[in-house]
């Protein structure tokens, strides 16, 4: 069992030393992923529901500063040699697709191979209007995107032809380490979410699961696996239970459910190198210890 850690390392306090700090220390004691979220902006009021809150607000203020997590992943390779990175998750319909290909591209080439694009359609709908990027279609929007960056990474001489993205004969380099398998993790809980998964992915990032909420999803991912004639094995698992309880003993239940690593999102964002230290520390203690005796 893995033990991953969302960066809760924001963009204003202790600047990029604590950002480092938290990178090393997580490295060092044994966490197996870091993962960053993305907003590009927030709103005081908006209609839409946040999908992990009963009352449908964001469990933070608009003005949280939420770093680019590009930039953040970047500041965090340049310390680190062995843990994966990953964004948690990058809403890509609100990206050119050529840009965000060279992107991870290069964030890939520079951490030599570390890197797990982690997706998902987005929940705000007023952040979209404010982007100038339809809401609607999203969807359809997302796996042109991606099918597109998958050319781009993979072909020394890169064409696709869509609704969303027409390119012909381009270069793009560098290319990520392993070309176009370039592992891309779906974020999401519903059905459109899972068999985006299934269908076309190569991980799964469950959100505010307990255990038997994400042996219930795990089920279903598994069904729509074999009915795209696709493997377990093909997809791995990662599920993090945000918000709700847990406590270590329930590494165990995860597993048995299928998960192969729990991302652990409780940890305070420190403001000193040394917070982040002392944080990172408590966490191991508690989280990776127990996940390395199962």
């Amino acid at each position: 069992m893995k033990v991953g850690l969302f960066t809760v390392v924001s963009g204003r306090a202790g600047g990029m030393a604590v950002m480092k700090a938290f990178a090393e220390n997580a490295e060092r004691v044994g966490f197996s992923t870091l993962w960053a979220p993305e907003h590009v902006v927030l709103l005081d009021s908006y209609a839409s529901r946040y999908p992990y809150r009963e009352d449908g607000t964001l469990p933070a203020p608009s003005n949280a500063p939420i770093a680019d997590p590009f930039l953040t992943l970047c500041t965090m390779a340049s310390v680190t040699r062995k843990i994966r990175l990953a964004t948690g998750i990058c809403l890509v319909p609100e990206h050119n697709p050529l840009v965000l290909a060279k992107v991870v591209a290069t964030l890939d080439a520079l951490s030599e191979g570390r890197f797990v694009l982690g997706v998902g359609i987005g929940w705000l709908e007023e952040e979209f209007r404010a982007l100038g990027i339809p809401w609607e279609r999203r969807a359809q929007r997302a796996r042109e995107y991606i099918e597109a960056m998958r050319r781009l990474w993979g072909d020394a001489l890169s064409s696709y032809k869509g609704e969303f993205v027409n390119f012909e004969n381009v270069r793009s380099f560098p290319k990520p380490v392993r070309g176009a398998d370039l592992p891309v993790f779906f974020g999401g809980e519903s059905g459109p979410a899972l068999r985006r998964a299934a269908e076309y992915g190569n991980g799964w990032c469950g959100f505010n699961l307990v255990p038997e909420e994400a042996a219930d999803r795990i089920r279903r991912i598994e069904a729509l696996l074999k009915s795209n004639g696709r493997k377990r094995s093909d997809v791995e698992i990662a599920v993090s239970p945000y918000t709700k309880p847990i406590t270590p003993d329930d590494l165990k239940r995860y597993r048995d459910a299928g998960v192969d690593e729990v991302v652990i999102a409780t940890i305070r964002s420190p403001r000193t190198p040394e917070e982040a230290a002392k944080g990172i520390e408590e966490a191991a203690r508690k989280w990776v210890d127990a996940a390395a005796k199962l």
